[in-house]
């Protein structure tokens, strides 16, 4: 009897058990149970989507959770769920969690793709994102601005979560700070992976955007720390800092186009990042600083190669008065311990300054105020290759106070102090990217506040022993800088398949066109000799090439149609080598599509002839190409040349970043052979790019309105060298931004015009 009353009371417990955790567990597979389960969803529950695709779904999560028991939403298994098509997530209430969800193939209805925020009524604390992705879930219109991650509420966080992607206008996440429960909101993100961002062709790309202009005296307390943000080209600035009190730790910037911009805001620190940079690029940045009250240090920067805007510390000039959205002046900022490794002159005062620059603007627009009561000390700059300017001071620089500032390059710049020495030390390197002195450089300067910086970029401790630069020498081991394995979704690779590019050989038009729709990204069609007459448009929506299959025998493709020769559509990438197009005046040779561009397009002709159509390349409204390249081509017999010239709304938007065009023959183009246009300006907001280099123009530009035979207006960054006009029946060649630095080098012209400099360039600001 005694054995069969343990064995009813195991069984009820038994029984309990499974009770209490099929109470717990809520699983769901249609988008009305998953209302139901939220709906009565209390806290510890976990409600569990079941693997597939959830297709056009807004997902409303609501809830009270606590502490210890969070109301949890959640994957069957970690990826397996994708969020698809029209679909968006908001969060309201308090300690809810969202794991292991993919969002994919679509974009969100609304302003957002996660937001922590139902309704005003309905606002997310204490909760948390974490091992998600959003994988390109961009707008079919690039034009269309979003978010992907709006934070609201406090006590927020995103965590190793994957962030990849984002082609359209607005940044990736956005922290907003409209009314008081959206201030002093200590936010956390963390741990997460963001990028590759791809370059936008023109402002509001940034990665991650803190406050508003607006809000921009407001606390904030934003931790944003141990992220890697992988190759953020979206804009000049992968974080703009727009409000109080936040904190930037240990982050990784690697090859990411832009700097971390401390736009608006005061008092923030920004300590332990690391800013790799290359060779290749200009455009890589660090930090740019503005306004109050910042520490920055134990940073290291490798090969930043920048200038202005885009330098290792670039230090702004500010507007007297200055409006909230403008620059304001930067006072009492310390940049201590740290570290600058073959960077071409890390420290630039006075950027943004038009002082004696010929510039007519508005007294709101001057940049005259110069920094005050800022302190450099205890950093150590090292080049390979002598860098002897490695200040350069674009005002002056008297409010900046320098102190054991360590060089092992000459100074030669306009900037000389008792606080920057030349001192005969080598580097040793330990890992990729990563070099260290190969002794301590002691002696360091001790200022007020300074024994608040405990710790150097490893995490040792400065108070017992310490060193100038980012890192106490010796470093124990040899460290990695990137550890990718702690950062973003741990199920989520960016690894792209390692397929085998083919090569088809094609003799017909309708094998052609058959061979191209069947083609695997990275393929090659080499096209036997003779005429391939198409009387419809080629679509090119991968990497494709198209050649000649005998070298000495060009093929020819032969349009018969109205309709354009090729289309560009979103991703779309196509080599012309050594082939011949042509058309009959009726289409364009190359055009994108006239909507829903959502993502970029490259083109790369090489030793091809283009004869006999419309236009040569025709972009239409939010397309954006990110390269352009025409090399040892000839373009001839056309309308019009290549119309890279629609986004007109000075917004500051353009429709190509590089357009390089060489060694190659423009004949009998009855309207101008470029048209490449920026509209709006601000000199933040750096873009527009175009190399003109040893071409030949002839007969050319007689039909165009303009009178110009090159339209480059607004492009900022332009080489103009070794070209050949003759006989060219237009007014002017091309005008050139003369502010910029622009100017024509070794161009011979005959019969055709000048070659025109225009200093002060007239462009509508963007504000």
């Amino acid at each position: 009897m005694k054995k069969s009353f343990i064995l009813l009371f195991l069984s009820l417990t038994l029984f309990s058990y499974q009770e209490k955790v099929a109470a717990q567990t809520l699983n769901v597979s249609t988008a009305q149970e998953l209302q139901e389960a939220i709906a009565k969803a209390k806290a510890g529950n976990e409600i569990v989507l079941k693997n597939g695709i959830w297709k056009d779904i807004q997902i409303k999560f609501y809830g009270e959770g606590t502490v210890d028991k969070p109301i949890i939403l959640r994957a069957e298994t970690p990826g397996k769920v994708s969020i698809e098509g029209v679909s968006n997530l908001k969060l309201g209430g308090k300690y809810l969690v969202v794991r292991d969800l993919h969002f994919k193939n679509g974009y969100t209805p609304s302003n957002s793709v996660i937001q922590f925020k139902i309704n005003e009524d309905s606002i997310a604390n204490h909760s948390r994102i974490t091992n998600c992705v959003i994988d390109e879930f961009t707008q079919p219109n690039r034009e269309v601005s979003d978010h992907w991650i709006e934070f609201w509420g406090r006590n927020n966080q995103l965590d190793h979560s994957s962030i990849v992607g984002k082609s359209n206008f607005g940044p990736t996440v956005r922290v907003f700070l409209k009314g008081n429960e959206h201030v002093n909101n200590h936010h956390q993100i963390v741990y997460n992976h963001f990028g590759p961002r791809p370059r936008k062709g023109g402002p509001h790309g940034e990665t991650l955007q803190i406050g508003s202009s607006h809000t921009s005296m407001t606390p904030s307390y934003t931790n944003v720390s141990n992220n890697f943000f992988d190759r953020c080209n979206g804009e000049v600035e992968i974080i703009s800092n727009k409000s109080n009190f936040n904190e930037y730790r240990n982050n990784i910037f690697f090859e990411s186009e832009g700097s971390l911009v401390l736009r608006h805001g005061n008092y923030c620190t920004i300590d332990g990042n690391v800013f790799i940079g290359n060779d290749d690029s200009e455009f890589i940045g660090g930090i740019r600083v503005i306004n109050t009250g910042h520490w920055i240090t134990n940073n290291y920067f490798y090969k930043i190669k920048g200038n202005e805007f885009r330098s290792a510390l670039a230090v702004m000039n500010g507007i007297p008065k200055s409006p909230l959205n403008r620059y304001n002046q930067v006072t009492d900022v310390v940049v201590a311990y740290n570290t600058y490794i073959d960077c071409k002159s890390p420290f630039q005062f006075g950027v943004g300054t038009n002082i004696d620059k010929k510039e007519v603007l508005p007294a709101s627009e001057i940049r005259s105020a110069r920094p005050e009561r800022m302190l450099l000390a205890n950093n150590l700059v090292f080049n390979h290759e002598k860098e002897e300017y490695p200040i350069v001071n674009y005002d002056d620089v008297g409010g900046v106070t320098f102190k054991r500032n360590v060089l092992n390059n000459q100074n030669k710049s306009g900037v000389s102090s008792e606080g920057i020495s030349t001192e005969d030390f080598s580097v040793n390197k330990l890992s990729e990217n990563l070099y260290v002195p190969a002794n301590s450089l002691e002696d360091v300067y001790h200022g007020f506040d300074f024994e608040t910086i405990k710790t150097d970029f490893f995490g040792a401790d400065r108070t017992q022993h310490n060193s100038i630069g980012a890192m106490i020498v010796p470093v124990n081991g040899n460290p990695l800088l990137i550890k990718k394995e702690i950062y973003g979704a741990t199920w989520f690779s960016l690894a792209a398949p390692n397929a085998t590019p083919k090569t088809m050989q094609v003799s017909s038009s309708r094998a052609l066109q058959s061979k191209l729709k069947s083609a695997h990204s990275g393929d090659i069609i080499a096209l036997k000799g003779g005429v391939y007459k198409i009387s419809t448009s080629l679509l090119i929506d991968k990497n494709i090439t198209i050649t000649s299959a005998d070298k000495n025998r060009r093929a020819e493709i032969r349009f018969t149609s109205e309709k354009p020769g090729f289309i560009m559509l979103p991703k779309g990438e196509l080599h012309l080598d050594n082939i011949s197009l042509k058309g009959n005046k009726t289409q364009d040779a190359i055009a994108t599509l006239d909507k829903n561009m959502s993502k970029a397009f490259n083109l790369y002709i090489k030793n091809t002839e283009i004869s006999s159509f419309k236009s040569v390349i025709k972009a239409y409204k939010a397309s954006f190409a990110d390269t352009i390249l025409i090399e040892g081509s000839t373009i001839k017999d056309c309308l019009t040349g290549i119309l890279l010239n629609t986004e007109i709304d000075a917004k500051g938007d353009y429709n190509a970043e590089f357009v390089t065009i060489t060694n190659s023959t423009f004949d009998h183009i009855a309207s101008s052979v470029l048209n490449y246009y920026r509209g709006g300006y601000d000199e933040s907001t750096i873009g527009g790019n175009l190399v003109l280099k040893n071409n030949t123009f002839t007969n050319s530009g007689q039909a165009d309105e303009s009178g110009l035979l090159i339209q480059n207006h607004g492009i900022v960054n332009v080489i103009f060298s070794d070209n050949t006009f003759r006989d060219n029946p237009v007014k002017e060649i091309a005008i050139l931004w003369g502010e910029k630095g622009q100017k024509p080098v070794n161009n011979v012209t005959e019969n055709s015009g000048e070659i025109r400099i225009e200093q002060n360039l007239k462009q509508k600001l963007m504000y």
